[in-house]
């Protein structure tokens, strides 16, 4: 699921995809809430919010709002970047060395919290998160060819809706039956990241207050663990095909 294949990928492999991306971004959003209050992937909320910072002249925040935008933005960058000097590389692992950097990042960062933490840091630690939650949904984005948001649930609600339309419309109008399943299974692919997403923001609330930074420590292994997983793997079955 973490590899760009040259054949087209398929609804099951996209579905695998959301499962573990969605819900981890879940997880990470919920547990930036309870530890700072803040979702750092919530980008609509927050430059919507800076509307009410200009009228109330709050600076501060104002700034803060900018900077975590930016970060989200710069994140995206990264990942298309990173990809791009992969694919001009032949890497065909990019993807997973992308999530293993982001694990990484987000250990350092949960290791720092647990050892030092401090309020008076919860800034710049929610703008890393930001920077790491936009590596995260561009990787997902550019991986699944735009099938997959791991963060951005109001583009796939919407997403879902039209695909739900189409779906009805195959029904109503008689289309061939293959067109029929494609949408079903465009819609089955959205919903999956929309209750991966759901489901992960309710077991990160529930990890942080049982076990705090200890539980980003957990997450930020588990992305880790599945970036190495899906390297050693394609190293394998490179090493089979070339024998």
């Amino acid at each position: 699921m973490l590899i760009k294949k040259k054949k087209v990928r398929s609804h099951t492999e996209d579905r695998l995809l959301a499962l573990v991306l969605a819900t981890t971004a879940g997880i990470l959003n919920a547990m930036a809430l309870g530890a700072f209050g803040f979702f750092p992937s919530h980008m609509t909320g927050n430059t919507s919010q800076i509307s009410t910072e200009v009228t109330t002249s709050d600076l501060h925040m104002l700034l803060f709002l900018l900077a975590l935008i930016t970060a989200f933005v710069m994140g995206c960058t990264v990942a298309r970047l990173a990809v791009i000097i992969g694919q001009k590389h032949k890497l065909r692992t990019i993807f997973c060395l992308i999530i293993l950097a982001e694990g990484v990042a987000l250990t350092a960062a949960s290791i720092f919290e647990t050892m030092f933490f401090t309020p008076r840091f919860n800034g710049e630690v929610l703008v890393l998160l930001g920077f790491l939650m936009g590596i995260h949904n561009a990787t997902s984005t550019q991986l699944s060819n735009g099938r997959v948001r791991s963060t951005h649930i109001t583009g796939t609600l919407t997403d879902a809706g039209i695909a739900l339309g189409s779906w009805l419309s195959s029904h109503v109008s008689h289309d061939e039956s293959g067109e029929r399943r494609f949408f079903q299974k465009v819609l089955h692919t959205h919903l999956t990241t929309v209750f991966s997403f759901l489901i992960g923001c309710i077991a990160g609330l529930l990890l942080f207050k049982s076990y705090g930074f200890n539980a980003m420590i957990g997450l930020g292994l588990f992305l880790m663990v599945v970036a190495l997983g899906a390297i050693a793997i394609t190293v394998q079955r490179s090493r089979r095909s070339f024998y």
